[in-house]
C-alpha cells in the first residue's frame, strides 16, 4: 500500500499561510499523490490560492473559531472528517504552539501515536521514515510507525524548503466542528501584538545575532543596527536571553527559533550545540569571536578572530559609507 493521501495542518498568520505551512506542503507533494490542507479562522477562501500554488488540491475549513483556542475544535474537526471515512495516510503538523496542541488532542481522539521533533522525512516503499536530531544535531536518529495509519508527524520549522508548484486554487470544503462541551470553554481574552521593525526573525534573509561576548545588554544595540543596515532581523543566543538582555522572541536555537537565512552573522557567540541546531542550515555563516577555538567556527563559512566591539562597528561604518 503506497502513500496516497497527505494532510497538512495549515496555519495562517496576518492573512497568509505561515512559512512552515508552505514548507510542509512542498514536502507533502514529494511524498504522496494527493495533498490537502486543514485550516481555520474563517479566511480559507482567501488563502486557497496560495495553498493550491504550493500543492494542496483541497482545503478543509474548520471555520471562524472566534476567541476559542484552536486546539480542541480543530482536532475535533479533523477527527470528525476521518470518522466520515475521509482518512489520510499521513498528517504533517508544524511544531508550533497551536500545532503541538492540536497534535496531542488529535492523538487522543483517534487513539494514534505522534512522532515529534521531526527534521526530515523519507518514503521507503510503504513506510515513512522520520529523522530526528540528537545531542544538538550531532547525531541523527530514524523513526517509523508500526501501527495503523494515519501517521502523525510534528515537524520543526525550516526542515524543508518551500517551493511553488504552480497549481491552481484549492477547493474549499467545510469541516464542521462538533459539539465539544466543556473541553472548548477556554477563551482568549486579549491579544498583544509584539512590536517590531523589519522582517520576522524566522523568515528573514539576513540574521545578525549577538551572544554573551557582547559583554552587556547595552551593546546589543550594535547588533540591531547592523541587522537594520542589512535589512535583516536581530537574533540572540540563549545565554543573553536567559540573562534578560533581550526578549525570548529573539532567541535562535533548539529551544528558540530555527532560522535558515541566506546570511547569518554571529557576533560574540561561542557556538554551543543548542545554538548551532537553530542556525547551522544558513546558506552563508559569518562568525566574529575573539576565541579562535570557539565551536561557532566549525560551521562558519567565514570566521573573523577579533573583538566584536571593534569588528562590528567597522562593519557598520563601512555599510553607512556605502549608503
Amino acid at each position: 500500500m503506497s502513500i496516497d493521501k497527505i494532510w497538512v495542518l495549515a496555519e495562517v498568520a496576518d492573512g497568509s499561510p505561515t512559512s512552515t505551512t508552505l514548507e510542509l506542503l512542498t514536502e507533502a507533494r514529494s511524498m504522496g499523490s494527493t495533498v490537502a490542507a486543514v485550516t481555520w479562522g474563517g479566511g480559507a477562501a482567501s488563502v486557497a490560492g496560495v495553498l493550491g500554488d504550493f500543492g494542496a488540491t483541497t482545503v478543509y475549513d474548520a471555520g471562524d473559531l472566534a476567541d476559542a483556542l484552536p486546539g480542541a475544535p480543530v482536532a475535533a474537526a479533523i477527527a470528525a472528517l476521518m470518522a466520515s471515512g475521509d482518512r489520510p495516510d499521513v498528517i504533517l503538523i508544524p511544531a508550533s504552539y497551536d500545532g503541538r496542541d492540536i497534535a496531542g488532542r488529535l492523538s487522543a481522539k483517534i487513539d494514534s501515536p505522534v512522532i515529534t521533533n521531526v527534521v526530515g522525512l523519507t518514503v521507503e516503499g510503504d513506510e515513512v521514515l522520520s529523522q530526528h536530531g540528537l545531542f544538538g544535531g550531532a547525531q541523527v536518529a530514524t523513526a517509523r510507525f508500526t501501527g495503523e495509519r494515519p501517521w502523525i508527524f510534528v515537524v520543526r520549522a525550516k526542515s524543508f524548503t518551500a517551493e511553488s508548484s504552480g497549481g491552481g486554487a484549492a477547493q474549499v470544503v467545510p469541516a464542521p466542528v462538533p459539539d465539544l462541551g466543556a473541553s472548548n470553554t477556554a477563551r482568549v481574552l486579549a491579544r498583544h501584538v509584539e512590536e517590531r521593525t523589519g522582517p520576522k526573525l524566522d523568515e528573514a534573509e539576513v540574521v545578525v545575532s549577538g551572544g554573551r561576548g557582547l559583554g552587556s545588554a547595552e551593546h546589543y544595540a550594535m547588533v540591531e543596527e547592523l541587522a537594520k543596515l542589512l535589512h535583516g532581523a536581530a537574533g540572540a543566543s540563549r545565554a543573553i536571553v536567559d540573562a534578560g538582555w533581550v526578549p525570548y522572541s529573539h532567541q535562535v536555537g533548539q529551544t528558540g527559533k530555527t532560522v535558515k537565512p541566506t546570511l547569518y552573522i554571529a557576533c560574540g557567540i561561542s557556538g554551543a550545540t543548542q545554538h548551532l541546531v537553530g542556525m547551522k542550515g544558513s546558506k552563508n555563516i559569518v562568525a566574529i569571536n575573539k576565541d579562535r577555538d570557539a565551536p561557532i567556527f566549525s560551521v562558519a563559512d567565514l570566521g573573523i578572530v577579533g573583538d566584536v566591539h571593534k569588528v562590528v562597528p567597522k562593519l557598520i561604518e563601512a555599510l553607512k559609507g556605502r549608503a
